[in-house]
């Protein structure tokens, strides 16, 4: 099976047929080989199942599986008398139900007969495939830690027979304000650090999250995650975005059994997640680039920023005119240097600038999963680009 070629997901439901193991793997088996192989954590240094084959897969390519092979355990797991054709289709609906602009994966399938064909294409526009950008890029592990986000929604698709968009915004929202919460409990914070937690306030999409230091789980909701594998999930998370180099301080520690406790967890689950952070990346740092830098805050926005100044340069012309086209976002973003904006302002300059990149194949990274984590680079480069009467508010 070739992951990179036509037909590989027809191949691996072949596979399937002659080895069924997967499809007899318990969800707490399930997620705990993802997690052994990295997926959880946002990097694939295997598969969950066995490779069979000579070929040596990439980053990419073991990340397209784990993704698929989740999916599809999901869907035999929640669906009785589940068949290879209804696992395709629900997946298309699936993802068309998350594709709520068209623009997401639409232009993928545009001259794309086969369903099969289809799939592979919205799992491959899922991935973070810009190698010579983000290979060495937080915002890469981000975004693909973030794609176990596709798993718990589907599964809430298939047994409650809803959109499953809002849970799956909702559950972005959590993880993500979870994060900035754990990075802001660190007692020692260098520049570094305030910027990154600075970076993850001011992005988030949904969120209504105060950024002041005493902002607490009281502006999280936790209730709605009762299943333990969603309990799991943003406990890894966490123990991921609090992750450095040394031990946890004291701080750090008390916040994480606080969230465990929020989440009605036991302690042994806490450290469990805390030690299995610690032990993959110890383990697996060499072949993890954004782990062997002794300050990754500062590498993260040292890249994105390279990237997002990438980006704009080669696609200036057209973002100048879709934003000078969008009056109330010029208007904002002028009044914006000259004033703070409310949160409902940032919300919308925010959506805002996410329709303009949805406009521009070039800037889809912006909307996929942790994209918006980006959103405030590209702001920054925006002054640049527009006339001097726009920078005369400066």
């Amino acid at each position: 099976m070739n992951p990179s070629t036509s037909g590989w997901i027809e191949k691996f439901l072949r596979d399937l047929d002659d080895d069924p193991s997967l499809l007899q793997c318990s969800l707490d088996e399930l997620y705990s080989n993802l997690r052994e192989v990295g997926f959880i954590y946002g990097t694939s240094i295997d598969t969950v199942i066995a490779n069979t084959t000579d070929i040596a897969y990439s980053e990419e390519e073991r990340t397209k599986i784990n993704l698929f092979a989740s999916l599809v355990v999901i869907y035999y797991d929640s669906i009785e008398n589940a068949n290879k054709k209804d696992c395709i289709k629900a997946l298309l609906q699936f993802y068309d139900y998350l594709d709520i602009k068209k623009s997401f994966f639409s232009f993928a399938n545009v001259l794309t007969v086969s369903k099969m064909e289809k799939l592979e294409k919205v799992i491959h526009t899922r991935i973070q495939t810009n190698e010579s950008i983000f290979r060495k890029n937080f915002s890469h592990l981000l975004t693909n830690a973030l794609l176990f986000i596709d798993v718990l929604a589907f599964e809430y698709f298939l047994i409650h027979d809803k959109n499953p968009f809002e849970y799956a915004a909702k559950l972005e929202e959590t993880l993500t304000n979870t994060a900035f919460l754990a990075l802001n409990s660190k007692e020692k914070q260098d520049d570094y650090d305030k910027l990154l937690i600075k970076l993850f306030a001011s992005s988030v999409r949904y969120t209504n999250i105060s950024t002041d230091e005493e902002a607490s789980f009281d502006y999280i909701e936790l209730d709605p995650y009762q299943d333990e594998i969603e309990k799991r999930y943003i406990i890894d998370l966490t123990s991921l975005a609090v992750w450095n180099d040394e031990e946890l301080d004291q701080s750090e520690l008390t916040f994480m059994s606080a969230l465990g406790a929020e989440l009605e967890l036991p302690d042994h689950i806490v450290k469990e997640s805390v030690n299995l952070v610690k032990t993959f990346i110890n383990t697996h740092k060499e072949d993890i680039a954004f782990f062997k830098y002794s300050n990754p805050a500062l590498h993260f926005y040292q890249q994105t920023s390279r990237t997002v100044s990438i980006l704009v340069l080669r696609n200036k012309k057209r973002l100048i005119k879709e934003i000078t086209e969008s009056k109330d976002l010029m208007l904002l973003l002028g009044q914006s240097a000259v004033r703070d904006l409310s949160q409902e302002e940032k919300k919308q300059v925010k959506q805002q600038l996410l329709d303009i990149c949805k406009t521009i194949p070039s800037l889809a990274i912006f909307i996929l999963p942790g994209g918006s984590l980006l959103l405030p680079l590209l702001v920054k480069f925006i002054p640049q680009l527009l006339p001097s009467a726009f920078n005369e508010n400066k």
